[in-house]
């Protein structure tokens, strides 16, 4: 990357930047933006992968998965909670956890299976 990674002169397409600009006030990217952002933690990264293993996990079972005590998986899953990736479940005195739709084991897969890709096309 250099100098040409950038256009040499301004110009650009009204139609096409104007429909874009139109189909992306319909959406809500801040909570897109958060959901990413709730997973680029590594250990919450490591919590939905292994609720992509298993479908449903105890806070004991993630804590000794991610290597933490069971107050720092405890504070993970509560992020991953706000942001709708993970729900949970009481049975007893356990808190169950699992992903709360298919689509979040989607986005895991599909971001291992890119990382797999770049690795082979560097």
């Amino acid at each position: 990357m250099g100098k040409k990674d950038t256009c040499e002169i301004y110009c650009y397409d009204e139609e096409k930047v104007n429909r874009i600009q139109g189909e992306l006030e319909k959406e809500d990217m801040s909570s897109v933006a958060l959901l990413f952002k709730a997973l680029a933690d590594e250990n919450r990264a490591k919590i939905s992968f292994a609720l992509c293993q298993d479908d449903e996990l105890c806070v004991c079972d993630v804590a000794n998965i991610i290597g933490s005590t069971v107050a720092t998986a405890s504070h993970h899953l509560r992020t991953l909670h706000k942001q709708g990736i993970v729900k949970y479940r009481k049975e007893g005195k356990l808190a169950f956890y699992s992903l709360d739709d298919d689509h979040i084991k989607q986005l895991i897969t599909i971001a291992l299976a890119h990382k797999k890709e770049v690795k082979v096309n560097v």
